[in-house]
């Protein structure tokens, strides 16, 4: 037992070989700082600048609404055209992590991309989508209360027939941008790099927990918890679908919970 929580907190140093090469580290880095600027790194700068000018506002922050999925137009059809551009998007950013990793020569099941242990990486989701949702719900239920949270609203999107099953994909695409990029792609870079397992978890978590930062202290400190443990499990693991699923789940909880509860309970 002491041999394998020590393994979970100071892992094995990875197989992956660190590369030497001068020049082939320069584009590592270059094609990092790329890739994130496009992705979750850009989105995570725009985040925290939002909850800049959330602290600054005149209204409390606790008395502020943050929409995850909301309106993007007036005529719905172009709303819902709206909304499957944004998955896409999300869809994209992970794309381009998994196929980058296919150019550097690393296979899809290197990472835990591939269709060999369904079961039980759907086992591993639904575990770790327990044991990060329920603790988070009710750390941001703590936040919210002590004025250090906004209220966040999942949807505002309406009473339209395509809602469900568009926070459905946006739950999946979410969860795979994230998953892929923050994750599988970042993590296995930080390793060609000769980061330490411990240095680059804490990376991936930070930079989760920024892109976070715009529902205020739950929302960055849930999500750095989230992402120290997604990070360490993958580390162990290298089963990314697993994260993936757990992911998928807590964001449709969330988000098909709302839409279906919203004023008939009272704390949400």
């Amino acid at each position: 037992m002491a041999g394998t929580v020590r393994d979970w907190i100071l892992p094995p140093p990875s197989t992956t070989p660190v590369v030497v090469d001068p020049r082939r580290r320069r584009l590592i880095l270059t094609e990092l700082l790329v890739v994130l600027t496009v992705t979750t790194g850009l989105s995570a700068l725009r985040s925290a600048l939002s909850l800049v000018d959330a602290l600054l506002a005149p209204t409390p922050l606790a008395q502020q609404q943050v929409v995850l999925n909301a309106p993007a137009a007036d005529v719905e059809l172009v709303d819902l055209a709206l909304q499957l551009v944004r998955v896409l998007q999300l869809v994209g950013w992970g794309a381009l992590g998994a196929y980058l990793l296919l150019r550097a020569g690393f296979a899809l099941r290197s990472v835990g991309l591939d269709a060999t242990r369904p079961g039980r990486d759907l086992g591993g989701a639904m575990g770790l989508a327990a044991l990060i949702g329920v603790p988070g719900l009710g750390l941001y239920l703590i936040a919210r209360a002590s004025g250090l949270s906004a209220t966040i609203a999942p949807t505002t999107l309406g009473s339209t027939w395509w809602e469900l099953p568009l926070l459905v994909a946006s739950s999946a695409a979410n969860a795979w941008a994230e998953e892929v990029v923050e994750v599988g792609y970042l993590l296995t870079r930080l390793r060609q790099l000769g980061w330490s397992a411990n240095r680059a978890a804490l990376a991936s978590a930070f930079l989760r927990g920024c892109y976070h930062l715009y529902q205020g202290a739950s929302g960055f400190f849930g999500n750095l918890v989230m992402g120290l443990v997604f990070a360490r499990v993958w580390q162990r693991t290298n089963r990314l679908w697993m994260l993936v699923g757990a992911h998928t789940l807590i964001n449709v909880v969330a988000f098909l919970g709302y839409a279906l509860l919203d004023g008939r309970v009272g704390w949400l």
